[in-house]
């Protein structure tokens, strides 16, 4: 049930993007195996900086329910930030990381079509 939030420089393309972080919590086998439950977003921001330097960035959140390991969520970000590098962006900070959603205070409700 992640959600997947993908921050980024909005010189870079996020269509791009989406499918290997995507991928990454795929890959990660902690999730429905048939990927239903994974949802990806991303925020393209116009204004920011990088220290005194403007340079591309992706940031990604990747926001679970919790009771995963820290091995688990280790894993896991990896897994995402390993997808993001095949990009190959010159002089693009890539990060990754994994927040836990308390359980007792999530609530979800999903309407019929």
């Amino acid at each position: 049930m992640p959600h997947c939030i993908v921050e980024h420089s909005a010189s870079l393309d996020g269509e791009l993007i989406l499918p290997l972080v995507f991928l990454g919590a795929m890959t990660s086998a902690l999730f429905k195996a048939d990927g239903s439950d994974i949802k990806v977003r991303s925020i393209a921001y116009q204004c920011y900086l990088t220290g005194q330097a403007t340079s591309d960035f992706v940031h990604v959140v990747l926001k679970i329910l919790s009771g995963r390991t820290p091995a688990q969520k280790q894993m896991l970000s990896r897994s995402v930030l390993a997808q993001l590098q095949t990009l190959e962006i010159p002089r693009c900070s890539l990060t990754v990381e994994v927040v836990d959603i308390e359980r007792a205070s999530y609530s979800k409700w999903v309407s019929g079509s």
